[in-house]
């Protein structure tokens, strides 16, 4: 699998190779551009010598909060995430062994059971969590059964809605377009 949500090679291959390092980037996928929040794991990953759900869980809290705020800082948050990392990094060790790979691989999952196991996460709620589904089920090649019904619209074929349809310059433009329409859409309807 080659990913292509940043634009920097660097970070796609680290959400690429390192699946604990794309749900860190879906985490982080919050009032920042998706490239920002996808970037952010390899900053960690940069900072840490290397990207490990058990030394971030264990990590000071207030260290970790420094680490995430030197410029360029993790997110627009820095604080804030930080600690959703540290929190999704500790689930990740102790319900999952630290091998995040077996929210989706435990127990042969349906693709319901893969999208409860997100939602129990920190910080992911029911949209991210049908989001990072479609990512996974689109560009990731984990398609329990099921998949795209428990994604809902993001695991629609050639949807342009989320990270999960990004897969290059042009995809990341008609899904910012998708989002913007999304939002005008919704501003008009309030009136």
């Amino acid at each position: 699998m080659t990913l292509w949500l940043t634009g920097d090679p660097s970070a796609d291959r680290l959400l690429s190779e390192d699946p604990f390092a794309l749900l860190v980037g879906m985490l982080l996928d919050q009032q920042v551009t998706m490239e920002s929040a996808f970037a952010g794991p390899s900053k960690i990953a940069d900072r840490m010598g290397g990207l490990d759900p058990g030394r971030i869980a264990a990590a000071d809290p207030d260290e970790f909060v420094a680490l995430c705020s030197t410029p360029p800082a993790v997110h627009r948050y820095p604080g804030s995430m930080a600690g959703r990392i540290q929190a999704v990094a500790a689930e990740v060790v102790g319900t999952y062994g630290g091998d995040v790979t077996r929210l989706w691989t435990d127990g042969v999952p349906d693709g319901a059971t893969v999208l409860r196991r997100l939602k129990a996460l920190p910080g992911f709620g029911d949209q991210k969590a049908r989001i990072f589904l479609a990512l996974l089920g689109k560009q990731a090649g984990v398609t329990p059964d099921g998949w795209r019904e428990a994604a809902g619209a993001y695991g629609d074929v050639d949807a342009r809605r989320s990270i999960a349809d990004v897969t290059d310059p042009q995809s990341l433009a008609e899904v910012r377009a998708t989002k913007q329409a999304a939002k005008a859409a919704a501003k008009a309807a309030r009136g």
